[in-house]
């Protein structure tokens, strides 16, 4: 028997290039390993709607862990087959500290995103170039129940860990906060704002091991996990084989078994033909 039977890939800074493509070599590869029988799960902090394009793109049939753990989306059946939801104490104490503080919100359910009008160049070119955006006029206008994740912007804050700090000390309740420089992201290099992202307790994207083993019977160990940041880490260091990209952030690197070439090389398809 093979040692790996399962392939864990982030998307954002992992499987696609700095441009949103994903490297022809890599889609060969992970055709390669679907004939052989390998199971290919995409886990990203991404929504459902901006993870479909990806699921397309490279004609994967698997559920897919998304909003960083807090859900899994089936492609066959396009809908969410599990959903972790904010709680309302969290979501009213969200609403309250991001309007106090004046902090663009945004609010997403399943299928859709809410949020304000843009107040300026930054806030437009975010809201922009997020999928499924719904602008509303009024803060009551936007969700409170149901509600999967709370994205909350700042342009304030000297550096993203003093903002899931503060965020995370108003809020006190049970959460996955997870929180990054908006520019860590290829597509908005050049935009200041920080980010902290508000989902339901769980094991963040460690939830893929739960999803291999009930579905699919694989063990952790047996399992490849491939990722470029810090939401990465859970998932790396549980995998039988965890590895991180050439562009990964410090914090991954530190927990990584291997470090392959950065997002714009051919390092996973690579790494594929080498381990399976």
């Amino acid at each position: 028997m093979p040692r790996f039977e399962a392939l864990l890939l982030d998307i954002d800074g992992t499987l696609l290039t700095d441009d949103g493509t994903v490297r022809a070599e890599t889609t060969a590869a992970l055709q390669r390993l679907q004939e052989q029988g390998v199971h290919v799960m995409l886990a990203t902090g991404r929504s459902e709607t901006a993870t479909k394009p990806v699921l397309s793109e490279l004609d994967l049939n698997t559920p897919a862990l998304v909003y960083n753990g807090a859900a899994l989306y089936c492609p066959k059946q396009d809908r969410l087959i599990e959903e972790r939801l904010l709680s309302d104490r969290s979501v009213e104490r969200a609403m309250r500290f991001a309007h106090a503080r004046d902090l663009m919100t945004l609010t997403q359910i399943a299928g859709s995103k809410y949020t304000l009008a843009p107040r300026n160049a930054h806030e437009t070119e975010a809201i922009e170039k997020f999928t499924g955006i719904n602008v509303v006029s009024s803060i009551e206008e936007l969700p409170r129940e149901f509600v999967i994740r709370i994205t909350i912007f700042s342009g304030e804050h000297p550096n993203s860990d003093l903002m899931g700090a503060e965020v995370e000390q108003a809020i006190d309740q049970p959460l996955l906060l997870t929180h990054f420089p908006l520019n860590a992201l290829a597509q908005f290099r050049g935009n200041p704002l920080l980010v902290c992202d508000l989902q339901p307790p769980c094991l963040g994207k460690a939830e893929a091991f739960r999803v291999l083993e009930e579905h699919t019977g694989i063990a952790r160990e047996r399992v490849v996990a491939i990722g470029d940041a810090s939401n990465d880490v859970e998932m790396v260091e549980g995998a039988g084989l965890g590895i991180a990209m050439g562009n990964a952030m410090p914090s991954l690197v530190k927990v990584a078994d291997r470090v392959i070439g950065d997002n714009n090389t051919g390092a996973i398809g690579a790494l594929i033909d080498e381990v399976f």
